[in-house]
């Protein structure tokens, strides 16, 4: 019992998604480095360029994202408990909310493209495009992840591995909120003073 309450106290999921993580967080913060040292050499391009975001599409996507993760914490916490009938409940609502995210960012890139718009106008939306794409594939990964779980929960023991599996898919999925919450501020928000 006591080793039990030992390893739960640990790091949640799987060690290895952790190493994961570190390393993907890792490269991420060095492309906002080459972002802000892009910024830094042409500031009023890139602010010209900040003004031509809709940061309401940031607010609902940071929303969406925010909510989906609050949806998976639930669907750990009934895994935990052995609750089935909520844990599916609950990935249900985490892929369905987090679905939106998708409808939210296509709908955005179609309108940057129909304004003319693309990777190849300027530094600022080459970084724009590359990193919200990056950050896109890490969405479909994860929705192919939860997708995985929500399977996997409707008839899969509630055991210790379902466990490990759920948290370990929550693990990640909170990384692309996080990735996202750093994203926002920086392209749709950040002015130069």
């Amino acid at each position: 019992m006591q080793a039990q309450g030992l390893k739960r106290a640990g790091l949640p999921g799987d060690p290895g998604l952790w190493v994961f993580i570190l390393a993907d967080m890792t490269a991420f913060a060095l492309f906002f480095l080459l972002f802000t040292l892009g910024r830094m050499g042409d500031p009023a391009l890139f602010e010209q360029s900040r003004l031509a975001l809709d940061p309401a599409f940031g607010i609902a996507n940071t929303l969406i994202l925010l909510t989906s993760s609050w949806m998976m914490v639930q669907a750990v916490e009934a895994v935990r408990t052995g609750s089935r009938r909520r844990a599916l409940l609950f990935l249900v609502l985490t892929i369905g909310i987090g679905l939106g995210f998708a409808v939210t960012k296509i709908v955005e890139y179609a309108g940057k493209i129909q304004a003319g718009i693309t990777m190849l106008t300027n530094d600022f939306f080459m970084y724009y495009f590359a990193f919200t794409g990056i950050h896109f594939l890490h969405f479909v990964i994860g929705i192919g992840a939860l997708l995985v779980t929500l399977a996997k929960a409707r008839s899969a023991p509630m055991d210790d591995g379902m466990r490990r599996w759920t948290e370990s898919v929550g693990c990640y999925w909170h990384m692309v909120d996080l990735l996202w919450i750093m994203l926002f501020p920086m392209l749709y928000l950040q002015r130069l003073s």
